[in-house]
């Protein structure tokens, strides 16, 4: 792999990261209605996601779950319907004060990092849209005569570096905006706006469909 292909992969993925989908409207709403370490849990069970759809990338196995419709539409709307369902308990949830952060208690903060990074996990593990990044886009950066499995990781190491700073410039936009959103009414509107986004992002999921 050249430094040229690489460079332009990196530009790449920088692009999409800043194009909102799933993952970008999961981390946004868990860092307005939570809090920023909550994002950055979210941040991170996406982050695993992505590693773990190199490793399938290096294998080849990506491209068996891209072949089968089934699985693929499976795979769709299990994703979809999780957005959606988590989009309309937020919307339906009873709202108090927004907390500031750092104001819970240790062990509340690490029930909301850990449930936000299953969250993460799960919304991208379940996007199929990845799936497919991962197995048509990716491989046009590898040199096949120069060893795969190396370049994969290169590439796998600077798109979660680049992917991390991306959603780090989300959350700390949110976190901005959470500083006047500590009183109950507030409070109601960014639950309303983060399950509007998992919603959106669940019916935009739905809507993909496998080319």
């Amino acid at each position: 792999m050249s430094f040229q292909a690489w460079l332009f992969f990196c530009i790449t993925e920088a692009v999409l990261c800043v194009t909102p989908g799933p993952a970008v409207l999961l981390v946004v709403s868990m860092s307005l209605t939570r809090s920023a370490g909550a994002g950055f849990g979210a941040a991170f069970g996406i982050l695993a996601a992505n590693a773990f759809y190199f490793l399938l990338s290096a294998t080849g196995i990506g491209a068996v779950l891209v072949a089968s419709s089934e699985l693929f539409f499976l795979i769709k709307w299990a994703g979809a319907a999780y957005l959606i369902v988590l989009g309309l308990m937020m919307l339906f949830s009873k709202s108090a004060p927004i907390p500031v952060d750092g104001g819970q208690d240790d062990a509340a903060a690490k029930d909301r990092l850990s449930s936000s990074f299953m969250h993460g996990l799960v919304t991208q593990g379940a996007n199929p849209k990845a799936i497919v990044f991962f197995t048509s886009l990716l491989p046009q950066f590898i040199d096949p005569a120069a060893g795969v499995p190396g370049q994969v990781a290169i590439l796998g190491i600077s798109s979660i570096v680049i992917e991390l700073g991306v959603l780090a410039l989300y959350i700390a936009a949110c976190h901005r905006a959470r500083g006047v959103m500590r009183r109950p009414g507030p409070a109601r509107m960014m639950n309303g706006v983060g399950g509007a986004l998992l919603i959106g992002a669940g019916a935009g999921m739905a809507a993909l469909r496998r080319t």
